[in-house]
Protein backbone atom coordinates (compact mmCIF):
# COMPACT_ATOMS: atom_id res chain seq x y z
CA UNK A 1 0.00 0.00 0.00
CA UNK A 2 1.53 3.70 -0.84
CA UNK A 3 0.36 6.45 0.79
CA UNK A 4 1.17 9.85 -0.10
CA UNK A 5 1.10 13.55 2.58
CA UNK A 6 -0.32 10.83 4.62
CA UNK A 7 -3.22 9.91 3.60
CA UNK A 8 -4.64 6.29 4.37
CA UNK A 9 -7.27 4.29 4.12
CA UNK A 10 -7.18 4.08 8.10
CA UNK A 11 -6.58 7.84 8.44
CA UNK A 12 -9.86 8.13 6.89
CA UNK A 13 -11.90 5.34 8.45
CA UNK A 14 -10.40 7.36 11.82
CA UNK A 15 -11.92 10.25 10.37
CA UNK A 16 -14.80 9.01 9.50
CA UNK A 17 -15.27 7.19 13.18
CA UNK A 18 -14.29 10.32 14.98
CA UNK A 19 -17.16 12.25 12.82
CA UNK A 20 -19.61 9.74 13.92
CA UNK A 21 -18.92 9.43 17.79
CA UNK A 22 -19.20 13.53 17.56
CA UNK A 23 -23.01 13.21 15.93
CA UNK A 24 -23.69 10.53 18.10
CA UNK A 25 -22.78 11.74 21.64
CA UNK A 26 -21.94 15.66 20.87
CA UNK A 27 -18.92 14.98 23.00
CA UNK A 28 -14.97 15.73 22.54
CA UNK A 29 -12.99 12.42 21.22
CA UNK A 30 -10.36 10.92 22.99
CA UNK A 31 -8.07 12.96 19.68
CA UNK A 32 -9.48 16.21 19.91
CA UNK A 33 -9.32 16.20 24.23
CA UNK A 34 -5.57 15.48 23.68
CA UNK A 35 -4.33 17.93 20.91
CA UNK A 36 -6.09 20.51 23.68
CA UNK A 37 -4.34 19.16 26.57
CA UNK A 38 -2.07 21.81 27.49
CA UNK A 39 1.63 20.89 27.20
CA UNK A 40 4.49 21.19 29.57
CA UNK A 41 6.75 22.33 27.33
CA UNK A 42 7.15 22.52 23.32
CA UNK A 43 10.07 20.33 21.21
CA UNK A 44 11.29 22.46 18.23
CA UNK A 45 10.18 20.42 14.92
CA UNK A 46 13.55 19.39 12.70
CA UNK A 47 12.89 21.36 8.59
CA UNK A 48 14.83 21.27 5.97
CA UNK A 49 14.59 24.20 3.62
CA UNK A 50 13.41 23.13 0.13
CA UNK A 51 15.21 24.44 -3.16
CA UNK A 52 13.44 27.49 -5.17
CA UNK A 53 11.00 27.85 -2.47
CA UNK A 54 9.78 29.19 0.47
CA UNK A 55 8.36 25.70 2.04
CA UNK A 56 10.47 23.68 4.62
CA UNK A 57 10.65 19.85 4.45
CA UNK A 58 9.48 18.32 8.20
CA UNK A 59 11.81 15.44 8.98
CA UNK A 60 10.39 12.58 10.64
CA UNK A 61 12.21 9.96 10.88
CA UNK A 62 15.88 9.67 9.15
CA UNK A 63 17.11 5.59 8.12
CA UNK A 64 20.59 4.92 7.73
CA UNK A 65 21.67 1.89 5.24
CA UNK A 66 24.66 0.10 6.13
CA UNK A 67 27.50 -1.33 3.75
CA UNK A 68 25.70 -0.02 0.35
CA UNK A 69 28.64 0.32 -1.75
CA UNK A 70 30.51 -3.60 -2.56
CA UNK A 71 33.83 -2.39 -2.04
CA UNK A 72 33.04 -0.17 1.45
CA UNK A 73 31.29 -3.72 2.82
CA UNK A 74 34.74 -5.31 1.81
CA UNK A 75 36.20 -2.82 3.79
CA UNK A 76 34.19 -3.06 6.90
CA UNK A 77 34.40 -6.72 7.13
CA UNK A 78 31.56 -8.15 5.15
CA UNK A 79 30.70 -9.78 2.01
CA UNK A 80 28.57 -7.82 -0.34
CA UNK A 81 27.32 -10.83 -2.36
CA UNK A 82 25.61 -12.14 0.67
CA UNK A 83 24.35 -9.61 3.30
CA UNK A 84 20.51 -8.44 2.98
CA UNK A 85 20.81 -4.78 3.38
CA UNK A 86 20.43 -3.49 6.97
CA UNK A 87 19.27 -0.92 8.10
CA UNK A 88 19.92 2.37 11.07
CA UNK A 89 18.23 5.38 12.73
CA UNK A 90 19.42 8.55 14.07
CA UNK A 91 17.39 11.15 15.92
CA UNK A 92 16.23 13.66 14.00
CA UNK A 93 18.35 16.38 15.69
CA UNK A 94 21.22 15.15 14.23
CA UNK A 95 20.35 16.73 11.58
CA UNK A 96 22.72 20.10 10.54
CA UNK A 97 21.87 21.91 7.43
CA UNK A 98 24.21 23.59 5.58
CA UNK A 99 23.62 26.33 2.92
CA UNK A 100 25.45 26.09 0.02
CA UNK A 101 28.61 28.15 -0.31
CA UNK A 102 29.13 28.49 2.89
CA UNK A 103 30.87 26.32 5.54
CA UNK A 104 28.97 25.30 8.37
CA UNK A 105 31.16 24.79 11.86
CA UNK A 106 30.82 21.04 13.01
CA UNK A 107 31.10 20.22 15.98
CA UNK A 108 33.63 16.98 17.02
CA UNK A 109 31.63 15.30 19.34
CA UNK A 110 32.89 14.16 22.73
CA UNK A 111 33.78 10.75 23.61
CA UNK A 112 35.88 9.98 20.65
CA UNK A 113 39.18 9.76 19.22
CA UNK A 114 38.42 8.23 15.74
CA UNK A 115 35.71 10.62 14.19
CA UNK A 116 34.95 9.20 10.36
CA UNK A 117 33.42 10.86 7.11
CA UNK A 118 31.26 8.78 4.88
CA UNK A 119 29.57 10.75 1.81
CA UNK A 120 26.06 9.91 0.65
CA UNK A 121 23.12 10.64 -1.10
CA UNK A 122 20.13 11.48 0.63
CA UNK A 123 16.64 11.09 -0.69
CA UNK A 124 13.11 12.75 1.37
CA UNK A 125 10.05 10.73 1.02
CA UNK A 126 6.59 12.61 0.30
CA UNK A 127 4.44 9.94 0.86
CA UNK A 128 4.78 6.19 2.48
CA UNK A 129 3.05 2.98 3.21
CA UNK A 130 3.89 -1.08 3.94
CA UNK A 131 5.58 -3.89 1.37
CA UNK A 132 6.07 -0.76 -0.84
CA UNK A 133 7.19 -2.66 -4.63
CA UNK A 134 10.43 -1.20 -5.89
CA UNK A 135 8.48 -0.71 -9.05
CA UNK A 136 6.50 1.71 -7.68
CA UNK A 137 8.65 2.93 -4.59
CA UNK A 138 10.37 6.35 -6.46
CA UNK A 139 6.21 7.85 -6.72
CA UNK A 140 7.04 8.47 -2.99
CA UNK A 141 10.59 10.48 -3.19
CA UNK A 142 10.03 14.39 -3.05
CA UNK A 143 13.88 15.36 -3.40
CA UNK A 144 17.40 14.70 -2.90
CA UNK A 145 20.87 15.95 -1.61
CA UNK A 146 24.16 15.32 -0.41
CA UNK A 147 24.87 14.64 3.24
CA UNK A 148 27.26 13.38 5.42
CA UNK A 149 26.76 10.01 8.47
CA UNK A 150 29.51 11.59 10.64
CA UNK A 151 30.39 8.05 13.07
CA UNK A 152 32.40 7.72 15.68
CA UNK A 153 34.32 4.78 14.42
CA UNK A 154 36.18 3.69 17.36
CA UNK A 155 32.67 3.48 19.42
CA UNK A 156 30.97 1.78 17.14
CA UNK A 157 33.70 -0.98 16.96
CA UNK A 158 33.75 -1.60 20.60
CA UNK A 159 29.89 -2.11 20.85
CA UNK A 160 30.07 -4.57 17.80
CA UNK A 161 33.05 -6.19 19.62
CA UNK A 162 31.05 -6.04 22.57
CA UNK A 163 27.70 -7.74 20.57
CA UNK A 164 26.12 -4.24 22.10
CA UNK A 165 23.89 -2.04 19.60
CA UNK A 166 26.45 0.75 17.72
CA UNK A 167 23.75 3.75 18.54
CA UNK A 168 26.71 5.43 19.98
CA UNK A 169 28.33 5.42 17.12
CA UNK A 170 25.95 6.87 14.81
CA UNK A 171 23.38 8.64 16.65
CA UNK A 172 24.64 11.47 17.99
CA UNK A 173 23.82 15.39 17.73
CA UNK A 174 25.00 17.59 14.32
CA UNK A 175 25.97 13.41 13.02
CA UNK A 176 23.72 14.04 9.73
CA UNK A 177 25.20 17.32 7.80
CA UNK A 178 23.31 18.00 4.51
CA UNK A 179 22.21 20.44 2.26
CA UNK A 180 18.68 21.98 1.36
CA UNK A 181 16.57 19.77 -0.78
CA UNK A 182 16.29 19.68 -4.44
CA UNK A 183 12.46 18.18 -5.89
CA UNK A 184 12.42 15.59 -7.89
CA UNK A 185 9.99 17.25 -10.61
CA UNK A 186 12.96 19.72 -10.75
CA UNK A 187 15.97 17.64 -10.70
CA UNK A 188 14.93 14.02 -11.72
CA UNK A 189 16.16 10.69 -9.58
CA UNK A 190 19.33 9.68 -9.26
CA UNK A 191 20.70 6.37 -10.09
CA UNK A 192 24.45 7.26 -11.78
CA UNK A 193 26.68 10.43 -11.60
CA UNK A 194 30.06 11.06 -9.35
CA UNK A 195 30.01 10.90 -5.53
CA UNK A 196 33.06 12.03 -3.39
CA UNK A 197 34.42 13.49 -0.75
CA UNK A 198 37.99 15.82 -0.08
CA UNK A 199 39.48 16.28 2.70
CA UNK A 200 41.34 19.60 2.60
CA UNK A 201 41.39 19.63 -1.02
CA UNK A 202 42.40 15.95 -1.00
CA UNK A 203 39.94 13.28 -2.48
CA UNK A 204 39.74 10.62 -0.38
CA UNK A 205 36.28 9.01 -1.98
CA UNK A 206 35.44 8.54 -5.06
CA UNK A 207 32.91 6.48 -6.87
CA UNK A 208 29.44 6.32 -9.38
CA UNK A 209 26.01 6.03 -7.66
CA UNK A 210 26.00 3.09 -10.50
CA UNK A 211 28.28 1.42 -7.56
CA UNK A 212 25.09 0.83 -5.09
CA UNK A 213 24.32 -2.69 -4.36
CA UNK A 214 20.69 -1.30 -3.55
CA UNK A 215 19.18 1.36 -5.65
CA UNK A 216 17.02 4.26 -4.03
CA UNK A 217 14.07 2.22 -4.99
CA UNK A 218 15.06 -1.01 -3.76
CA UNK A 219 15.96 0.80 -0.78
CA UNK A 220 12.49 2.20 0.03
CA UNK A 221 10.80 -1.54 -1.03
CA UNK A 222 12.91 -3.19 1.78
CA UNK A 223 12.66 -0.17 4.73
CA UNK A 224 8.56 -0.75 4.29
CA UNK A 225 8.79 -4.35 4.40
CA UNK A 226 10.30 -3.54 8.02
CA UNK A 227 8.04 -0.13 9.14
CA UNK A 228 5.59 1.79 8.00
CA UNK A 229 7.36 4.61 6.14
CA UNK A 230 5.26 8.04 6.17
CA UNK A 231 6.04 11.46 4.24
CA UNK A 232 8.66 12.93 6.40
CA UNK A 233 11.43 10.36 6.39
CA UNK A 234 14.22 10.53 4.73
CA UNK A 235 16.79 7.82 3.84
CA UNK A 236 20.88 8.02 3.86
CA UNK A 237 22.01 5.40 0.92
CA UNK A 238 24.93 4.17 2.14
CA UNK A 239 28.79 5.58 1.60
CA UNK A 240 31.76 4.46 -0.78
CA UNK A 241 35.02 2.70 0.30
CA UNK A 242 37.74 4.77 1.75
CA UNK A 243 36.16 6.39 4.80
CA UNK A 244 38.68 7.57 7.18
CA UNK A 245 38.96 10.22 9.84
CA UNK A 246 38.98 13.99 10.52
CA UNK A 247 40.00 16.36 13.32
CA UNK A 248 38.98 19.68 14.34
CA UNK A 249 40.19 22.15 11.76
CA UNK A 250 39.95 19.94 8.65
CA UNK A 251 37.30 21.06 5.89
CA UNK A 252 34.97 18.36 4.79
CA UNK A 253 33.70 18.93 1.15
CA UNK A 254 30.86 16.50 -0.11
CA UNK A 255 29.98 16.08 -3.89
CA UNK A 256 27.31 14.55 -5.41
CA UNK A 257 26.76 15.29 -9.75
CA UNK A 258 23.99 17.62 -10.01
CA UNK A 259 23.80 18.60 -6.47
CA UNK A 260 25.79 21.83 -4.88
CA UNK A 261 29.07 20.60 -2.63
CA UNK A 262 28.48 20.64 0.86
CA UNK A 263 31.05 22.12 3.09
CA UNK A 264 31.95 22.04 6.39
CA UNK A 265 34.50 22.35 9.01
CA UNK A 266 35.26 20.47 11.86
CA UNK A 267 36.02 22.24 15.06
Amino acid sequence: MITVAGITRRHLLQSAGAMAAGALGGCATTAETMSSAPLPFTVAGTTIPVVGTSERFPVRRIYCIGRNYAAHAREMGSDPTREPPFFFQKPTDAVQVVMPGTVGDHPYPPLTKNYHYEVELVCALRGGGRSVAAARALELVYGYTVGLDMTRRDLQRAMGDEKKPWEIGKSFDHSAPLGPLHRVADIGHFTEGAISLKVNGAVKQNANLTYMIWSVAEQISRLSEAFELMPGDIIYSGTPENVGPVVRGDVMTAHIDKLPDLVVKVV
